[in-house]
C-alpha cells in the first residue's frame, strides 16, 4: 500500500485522513523563493505556519506527519528545533543542489527524525549517487513541478516519459530507500488522468504520492473519503496487472505525455 500524502493544516481534515489506512499528513512550511520559481503556474503556495505542526500532530493516532521546511538557510537550525519539538515524524528538505547541503541538513536533524530528500533541482539529480547514503535518509521524493522547469521541459510529466524516473527509482531502491514522486489528480481528471499517473507509480515501485487539490473540490459529505477509496481500489487493480499489461500501459502513457508536451509549444 502506497502512502497518500495530504497537504493540510486543517485539523478536521487531518482527523478524516487518520481514519483511513496508508495516509501521511504533510505540513508545508516552505516559502523561501517558491512564489518566484513557480510564478504564473497553478501550483500550491503554502500558508502553513510552524504552530500547525503541533496542531496537526495532535489529531493523529496512526497516520504519520511529514513537515517540509525551507531550503537550507541561516535559520534552518532554529526552524528544525521548532518542528522537531512538536514531534514531526519525518522532515523534508526541498531545493538542495549539492550533497553537502543535504549532509549539513542531516547533521542539524542529528538522527531525531527520518529525512526525506526532495529531488527537484538539476544539481541534486546530477549528484544523486553522491548523496543517497546520507545518514538518516529514508525516502527520495521527486518534485516534478520544479524539476521539469529546471530541466527545460514543457510538461510536468515529461521526465517520467523520458525514463528519468526509472533511473532514479532504480538507484533509490538499490540503496534500500523509499521512492515517490509528484502529485496525482482524481482517477479520471487531469491533463494526464490520475489513473495513468497511478499506473506509473505502481510500475516504478513508488511508495508515496501527493493528493492534488482536486480531491477536495466536491463538498458533499464523505466525497473526499470516496475519492480516496476509489484510488485505493485502482491501486489494487493496477498491482494485479500482468507484465505485458504494465508494459503496454507504459508505452501508452509515454505517448500521451509526448502528445501533451508537443501541444505546449517549444521547451524552455
Amino acid at each position: 500500500m502506497m502512502d497518500f500524502l495530504q497537504i493540510t493544516n486543517d485539523p478536521a481534515l487531518a482527523r478524516r485522513c487518520d481514519r483511513l489506512p496508508g495516509m501521511r499528513l504533510f505540513v508545508d512550511l516552505e516559502t523561501h523563493g517558491k512564489a518566484e520559481r513557480q510564478a504564473g503556474r497553478n501550483t500550491f503556495i503554502s500558508n502553513h505556519a510552524p504552530e500547525d505542526v503541533g496542531r496537526i500532530k495532535a489529531q493523529l493516532r496512526r497516520a504519520r506527519l511529514m513537515v517540509r521546511v525551507n531550503p537550507l538557510h541561516s535559520g534552518s537550525a532554529a526552524e528544525l528545533e521548532r518542528v522537531l519539538a512538536q514531534a514531526a515524524d519525518w522532515v523534508m528538505l526541498p531545493m538542495f543542489h549539492t550533497p553537502e547541503q543535504l549532509r549539513r541538513f542531516s547533521a542539524l536533524v542529528a538522527g531525531r527524525a527520518p529525512i526525506v530528500a526532495l529531488l527537484e533541482t538539476a544539481g541534486a539529480l546530477q549528484t544523486l549517487d553522491d548523496w543517497l547514503a546520507t545518514p538518516g535518509l529514508c525516502e527520495v521524493f521527486v518534485g516534478l513541478n520544479d524539476l521539469h522547469l529546471a530541466l527545460g521541459c514543457r510538461f510536468m510529466f515529461e521526465p517520467l516519459a523520458q525514463g528519468l524516473l526509472d533511473r532514479v527509482a532504480a538507484r533509490v531502491h538499490a540503496q534500500g530507500l523509499r521512492f515517490g514522486f509528484g502529485g496525482i489528480a482524481r482517477l479520471d481528471e487531469g491533463l494526464l488522468p490520475g489513473r495513468s499517473v497511478l499506473a506509473e507509480h505502481l510500475r516504478l515501485g513508488s511508495g508515496a504520492v501527493i493528493l492534488s487539490r482536486s480531491f477536495q473540490h466536491d463538498q458533499a459529505p464523505d466525497a473526499w473519503e470516496e475519492q480516496v477509496r476509489a484510488l485505493r481500489q485502482a491501486e489494487r487493480d493496477l498491482a494485479a496487472r500482468s507484465a505485458d499489461q504494465v508494459e503496454r500501459d507504459r508505452w501508452r502513457i509515454r505517448s500521451a505525455i509526448a502528445g501533451l508536451a508537443a501541444g505546449m509549444g517549444p521547451a524552455a
